[in-house]
């Protein structure tokens, strides 16, 4: 499979050169921390490439990453990973890790590989030029999510963490997602401030009771669990939130905002 880019052009610059420059812009200089996980922004960079620039900033890229990312498109399997090959991006290519996709198959068996699922997804393509950035060496493996029960979260996530262990190298779980849609500006922070506040605990079956109880868009949140659930089983112990903001502080327009949110989990 040659996945090429769905998004470039649109959420970031096609233009090679542009786009190191932006990367160089967004990514603050800093000692870089080995984490377990991390949950960072898929929208435009434009609004949300300085959030991920500062989470991105701040740990270490190994060369194996799994991005978790929601299935927006609605195509594809329930949890679809991406085939063999290469993706495209205007730095390059990031080839597929077979051998960590082929375990992440041996352990969680919901997991289907599936072309069309990530033929058009952008949440998980927006990763991609800040992992190439920070580690031009990069390989990935690639879940694309349209699950919501938390039995299939736990078990995906156990199959995640299993296969993980066995890999035997450092992995970075990369869960895509922004937080809540289209309401105020104080709206989103209360209802963020809920979300945030599970994944400080590292609770993910609370982190999706609570996005549904309080009808909080987090349209990651099914990765972020998952990341949780698997960063809990390789022995994470604490999460913190790097930064938080909103497109109303881009356009000026706070009634009616999206939310963008960076956590480590370590």
């Amino acid at each position: 499979m040659i996945r090429r880019p769905a998004v470039a052009g649109k959420f970031y610059t096609e233009d090679p050169d542009r786009l190191r420059e932006e990367m160089h812009s967004l990514i603050p200089p800093g000692e870089p921390a080995r984490v377990l996980g991390i949950v960072a922004p898929h929208a435009g960079y434009i609004y949300s490439g300085r959030v991920a620039g500062r989470v991105y900033g701040q740990i270490r890229v190994p060369e194996a990453v799994l991005v978790l990312g929601p299935n927006h498109t609605g195509s594809g399997a329930p949890v679809a990973l991406a085939p063999s090959g290469e993706w495209l991006t205007p730095l390059g290519q990031v080839p597929v890790n077979s051998r960590l996709s082929q375990l992440i198959l041996k352990h969680a068996p919901q997991v289907r590989e599936d072309v069309e699922a990530h033929r058009f997804e952008h949440s998980l393509e927006v990763q991609l030029p800040f992992l190439q950035y920070r580690n031009p060496g990069v390989c990935i493996a690639a879940l694309c999510l349209a699950i919501s029960d938390y039995g299939s979260v736990a078990a995906l996530g156990a199959g995640i963490a299993q296969a993980i262990t066995e890999y035997g190298d450092e992995v970075l779980i990369v869960a895509s997602s922004d937080m809540n849609h289209y309401e105020s500006a104080s709206v989103a922070q209360k209802k963020d401030d809920l979300a945030l506040a599970e994944l400080a605990a590292l609770n993910p079956e609370r982190l999706l009771q609570v996005c549904r109880e309080h009808r909080i868009t987090m349209c990651g949140v099914v990765p972020a669990a998952v990341m949780l659930v698997a960063a809990k089983l390789l022995g994470a112990k604490e999460s913190r939130l790097v930064s938080y903001t909103t497109s109303g502080e881009v356009n000026g327009d706070q009634s009616r905002v999206v939310a963008y949110a960076a956590v480590t989990v370590s």
